[in-house]
């Protein structure tokens, strides 16, 4: 069994429905045995690309799937969902991304191949996703430091 924490965002059309969406389609996904989440915040893009505003959170979800097959069910979810990859951090209706990864142990999963890279490459320098990991994963800690820690040096810069 795994768990994974997976960033979900929407910036286009309906942010709510596009977040309900994900959540419905991988609870009803074969080898998903749970998904929880944190409270949905909304939060300024993130890179040069002029857009509107996102709805954000975090999912807690526990499978048999491991990391690339998980990578694939996220994508085709966003494909159902009419996500297009025209734009580098762009706008989208829905974006799934995995953040961290524990497996049966407990023990996080690294991994950095082609297509996936996991702890996510820059979780640690986004509040959008600190804040809603923090909700459901308070006591984590990435390399010495707490997300507690983490989150009020970032809001100092």
């Amino acid at each position: 069994m795994y768990i994974y924490y997976i960033g979900i965002g929407s910036n286009l059309g309906d942010r709510e429905g596009y977040l309900a969406f994900a959540v419905s389609e991988l609870t009803n996904t074969d080898g998903v045995c749970s998904v929880s989440h944190s409270s949905w915040i909304e939060t300024p893009p993130w890179g040069p690309v002029e857009q509107g505003p996102f709805l954000n959170g975090i999912l807690k979800v526990e499978s048999t799937l491991t990391p690339l097959v998980m990578l694939d069910t996220l994508l085709h979810i966003e494909r159902l969902a009419g996500r297009q990859r025209e734009i580098h951090w762009g706008p989208r209706t829905l974006d799934l991304d995995i953040i961290l990864a524990f497996d049966e142990a407990g023990s996080m999963i690294s991994i950095c191949a082609e297509t996936l890279t996991i702890p996510h490459p820059y979780f640690w320098d986004r509040t959008f996703v600190l804040e809603p990991l923090h909700e459901l994963l308070p006591t984590f800690t990435y390399k010495g430091i707490s997300i507690s820690e983490r989150l009020a040096t970032l809001s100092l810069a």
